[in-house]
């Protein structure tokens, strides 16, 4: 195997990143709306949301460990297929708040397995000296996928409903799953993909202690985490500010939020993977933190159709840079260790517990002080991620 893998290799892979973009964010930013419009408050929409996101966070690193030790790489794509198919399922048949958390849980689960799995599975295929290339093509074709998945859900939500919407997820899930069979098995390195050095087949694994003791990683991961605290419920209160005062259809302008951030995203994916080959990842993840505080203070100004472009253009930039420069930093600090997918899925956890706080966070400071305050507060968080990053510049810059 090459660095220069096969198109019978790399197609059904461009395929997996292009249908999985709903197993990764499915139903989420749907959710919301969808049950408001059911008499939900955003604070307990927030709670639901939130449990379903502390399963996942829970669930990260232990999955990335068993990525790692398995020989069946493309397992680990397949069960979360099956998750964002219950997920969908699950909140068409009931609407009552232990049923929509449970949906939330399996979508989380989803999430917490897919990237890791799909990093592993580009890692045994292109291994490290070509992973930086293929990755950044995996997310830009991940981010088309997201455009047409949320195009396609604002269309169908708009003609037939929410029902449309949440099936439409589960196709994906199905789909996604025939593309990872179609990857032959054999050209997936095991070693390769969980970053054991090429030159050395002796290269044991290091214990989950060390993680714990890489400063790089710690940092990057508590970094994420300020970050994603505060974003993580931005887009999801946008559309309710933007719902409730009338301004908007509720399916229609979800999908057009998701769809402008992620036509940015593909183009950003690209410029990221460009840069950091020329450089390396530590000042594109710290341009990525920058657009959240201006975001806050857009929100603050402007909700309805008048702010989305401006608000989901910054995020589309901010996040496309992350999902190329995040796991592109994991897998170049750890190569070597044996333990790419287990570091992925700490990175994730950690980074989670941002996200699973911030919707309830958010959901709540929102009933209290209203909408305007709240985006102000939560961009306050990208502040806080710049200057970690920053601050601990010298553990993360060679990276």
């Amino acid at each position: 195997m090459t660095s220069r893998p096969s198109p019978s290799r790399i197609r059904p892979l461009f395929a997996l990143n292009f249908f999985m973009a709903d197993m990764q964010s499915g139903i989420g930013p749907f959710v919301g709306v969808f049950l408001q419009e059911r008499g939900w408050a955003s604070g307990l929409i927030g709670s639901a949301m939130t449990i379903g996101n502390v399963a996942g966070m829970l669930i990260t690193t232990p999955i990335g460990g068993f990525i790692d030790a398995s020989r069946n790489k493309r397992m680990w794509v397949v069960i979360p297929g099956i998750c964002v198919v219950l997920a969908s399922s699950i909140i068409l048949i009931s609407q009552n708040f232990w049923a929509v958390t449970l949906s939330q849980v399996a979508q989380s689960l989803a999430s917490a397995a897919i990237v890791p799995a799909v990093t592993g599975i580009t890692l045994g295929i292109a291994k490290q000296k070509g992973f930086n290339a293929l990755n950044g093509r995996n997310q830009a074709f991940n981010h088309a996928g997201n455009m047409v998945g949320a195009a396609l859900s604002g269309f169908l939500g708009y003609k037939f409903g929410y029902v449309a919407v949440f099936v439409l997820a589960a196709v994906f899930g199905a789909i996604a799953i025939a593309c990872v069979m179609m990857i032959p098995a054999k050209a997936i390195d095991d070693r390769a993909s969980r970053g054991c050095k090429e030159d050395d087949p002796d290269s044991a694994p290091d214990a989950l202690t060390m993680l714990l003791k890489h400063r790089a990683l710690l940092v990057l991961a508590l970094a994420l985490a300020l970050f994603h605290l505060g974003n993580a419920a931005i887009v999801p209160l946008y559309g309710l500010a933007a719902v409730a005062e009338g301004q908007a259809n509720g399916p229609s302008f979800v999908a057009t939020t998701v769809v402008i951030a992620q036509g940015v995203m593909i183009v950003t994916s690209l410029i990221a993977m460009k840069a950091a080959s020329k450089r390396n990842y530590w000042p594109v993840i710290l341009v990525s933190f920058m657009f959240l505080p201006i975001r806050g203070v857009l929100a603050f100004f402007v909700t309805g159709w008048w702010g989305v472009v401006p608000m989901q253009v910054l995020d589309g930039i901010g996040t496309g840079l992350q999902t190329v420069a995040v796991p592109g930093m994991v897998a170049r600090s750890l190569n070597g260790t044996g333990r790419i997918n287990l570091g992925q899925g700490a990175v994730i956890t950690v980074q989670g517990v941002g996200a699973s706080l911030s919707p309830a966070l958010g959901g709540w400071i929102a009933q209290w002080i209203g909408y305007g305050p709240t985006f102000l507060l939560l961009g306050g968080f990208g502040v806080a991620s710049m200057a970690l990053w920053l601050a601990f510049g010298t553990a993360v810059k060679k990276y």
